[in-house]
């Protein structure tokens, strides 16, 4: 489990694999055990200064050789959707309730990036914090083109993008300042 939330030390958080029923269709898929930051990557993580807020505005390749650089990659689809969700398959990270401010920076809360612990009710049983909101995720999942699927929406999202299943895609260029990352290594 994490013991700095705030963001200012990279902390890893282990999630143990199974058998995701992945997506609305709950297709039956693999996933390794892995370790993940506990939180989107933060500049203050980086060394870039005390700002606590997910980096952001980098394509995903700029994203992919971060993640490699702290001995890492950026999840599968189904690996971001197996620690979002869990084995029950929650249908939000934190569990059954309906998204409210207390959970989740999504649209109309304060229209911009906040702090990575900033709604601690919003964690994963394991420990995992922004799963939805606040920024969209960076996966290594490609799409059909030159995108990659996002997971987990951002602050300018609607609560129905905060659901565990839910995924997007962006082409793989795109420098938004709504689309952060995390990173996963083998357990």
């Amino acid at each position: 489990m994490t013991t700095d939330p705030a963001g200012r030390a990279l902390t890893w958080v282990p999630m143990p694999g199974g058998v995701c029923l992945f997506g609305d269709r709950q297709r039956p898929l693999r996933v390794a055990d892995l370790e993940w930051t506990a939180t989107p990557v933060t500049p203050a993580q980086l060394g870039l200064g005390p700002d606590h807020r997910p980096l952001v505005g980098m394509a995903q390749a700029q994203a992919a050789r971060i993640a490699a650089d702290l001995g890492g990659r950026l999840p599968l689809s189904k690996e971001w959707e197996w620690a979002a969700s869990g084995a029950e398959r929650r249908p939000y990270p934190w569990g059954d309730e309906e998204p409210d401010e207390s959970l989740a920076n999504l649209r109309d809360v304060c229209g911009r990036l906040t702090p990575v612990d900033s709604h601690p009710r919003g964690r994963t049983p394991t420990g995992l914090w922004d799963m939805a909101g606040n920024c969209w995720e960076w996966t290594a999942s490609k799409t059909i083109g030159v995108g990659f699927v996002i997971r987990g929406g951002s602050y300018n999202s609607l609560p129905l993008y905060a659901r565990c299943t839910f995924l997007n895609a962006a082409p793989a260029e795109s420098s938004s300042a709504g689309i952060g990352f995390r990173v996963v290594r083998p357990a």
